[in-house]
């Protein structure tokens, strides 16, 4: 029978036999290798994560990835799978690993993979700094204030909390730097469908555009990535002082393609050939002998333009002004008022319309209410009056034809 001593020595060397087996079982980690775990315990400084070793290994506050406020069991959970960097083997409570690192080395693999390919992320806004943004990229991404969008942007704390799309355009990691442009990608999209468009223009197509800007001469339209020029003479069938009295940047509208010039990249407009044209009803509308409201809006020297509705006018002869002889149209009307008038004629192929305030001024049974008479010189007689009426009468049958080459040429 053994004695005690030697049965000691039996159960130490037992022992240290399975002490070796159990060791060789272990996987050898080495610092800087990356590691699958899984979660055991999340503690307020810290989680313990199961490698496969004998022991837990533990992952301090400063390598979780936390921002600062930031809780550990806010963002682990007992059972969660992560990857971990082994940093030393031999801590005083077992193995030290990092997220952290293992994070930002997989990150880093993949914005060299995307900077590489010049491929498009997306990444959350996470701070606003000055000269720029703070992206997540899973680590800090820097993009300068002057990449954030094609034009100017005053206000660089909306964006905070929000995605943007952007290119890696300069990447660092010896100097942990990565720079990233929103611009780039806006440019390169706006190209591409730059490119489109002109593909699909046509002269003679009527395109849907955006108004883009306004000047005194005309505006910008946008129809996707190119933009045409809409002259203030083609933006309505009547007179338009400034474009911004019938148009605001924003506005849809449609528009008639004028001209193209691939060359040079230049387009011309027209909105009104989109619009129905007001002659084409002017007959139906304004039939002879009919009673009209209208503005007068130009003086000549033989009568007064009065507008109808926008694009249409007509021509007051000044033999049409009053029931006496005028020599100035000056004296009986004047711009921007209002007058009642009587078609006398109507042409929608020579696209003119004679008027007369005088004989509008003549009782009728019918039309709108009168609202006030011709004022006349409070000199004339009655005498007078008619001596003018028939002196009126031999000039118009003098020169007939003279009136009318001198209303043609008026408008």
């Amino acid at each position: 029978m053994l004695d005690e001593k030697e049965k000691l020595n039996q159960e130490e060397a037992a022992s240290r036999e399975v002490s070796q087996e159990e060791a060789l079982a272990l996987p050898a980690f080495e610092p800087g290798q990356i590691v699958e775990a899984v979660v055991t315990a999340v503690q307020e400084e810290s989680i313990l994560v199961d490698i496969g070793y004998k022991s837990d290994a533990i992952v301090p506050r400063g390598e979780l990835n936390l921002a600062l406020g930031q809780k550990p069991e806010e963002f682990f959970k007992v059972g969660m799978r992560l990857p971990v960097e082994i940093l030393s083997m031999d801590g005083e409570n077992g193995p030290v690993v990092s997220y952290r690192r293992a994070v930002e080395r997989a990150a880093w693999q993949r914005l060299q993979e995307a900077y590489e390919n010049k491929e498009i992320i997306e990444a959350p806004v996470v701070e606003h700094v000055k000269g720029g943004l703070v992206l997540d990229v899973g680590l800090r991404g820097f993009m300068p204030a002057s990449h954030v969008e094609m034009g100017y942007v005053s206000d660089l704390s909306t964006y905070v909390g929000q995605p943007l799309r952007a290119r890696i355009i300069e990447l660092d990691p010896s100097k942990n730097r990565v720079i990233l442009s929103h611009k780039v990608v806006l440019e390169e999209e706006r190209q591409r469908l730059k490119e489109k468009t002109w593909s699909e223009l046509k002269e003679g197509q009527i395109r849907r555009g955006v108004v883009k800007g306004i000047t005194d001469f005309g505006a910008f339209i946008d129809l996707g990535g190119v933009d045409g020029l809409l002259h203030v003479s083609e933006m309505a069938w009547g007179r338009v002082v400034h474009p911004s009295d019938v148009l605001s940047v924003g506005d849809e509208i449609d528009v008639y393609i004028l001209q193209l010039d691939r060359e040079k990249g230049r387009i011309s407009l027209s909105r009104k050939k989109v619009l129905q044209d007001p002659w084409e009803t002017a007959e139906e509308k304004y039939p002879v002998g009919s009673i009209h409201y209208g503005k007068v809006v130009r003086l000549a020297p033989f009568g007064a333009f009065v507008q109808l509705e926008p694009g249409l006018e007509g021509l007051v002869h000044v033999s049409q002004l009053a029931d006496w002889h005028v020599h100035d149209p000056a004296d009986v009307v004047r711009e921007g008022q209002e007058v009642r008038v009587k078609v006398l004629r109507v042409s929608k192929e020579d696209r003119r319309i004679s008027l007369s305030i005088k004989e509008a001024e003549r009782p009728v049974s019918f039309g709108p209410k009168i609202v006030g008479s011709i004022s006349r010189p409070d000199d004339l007689t009655l005498g007078t009056r008619f001596g003018s009426l028939l002196e009126e009468m031999k000039e118009r049958l003098a020169q007939g034809k003279r009136d009318e080459d001198e209303e043609k040429d008026g408008e």
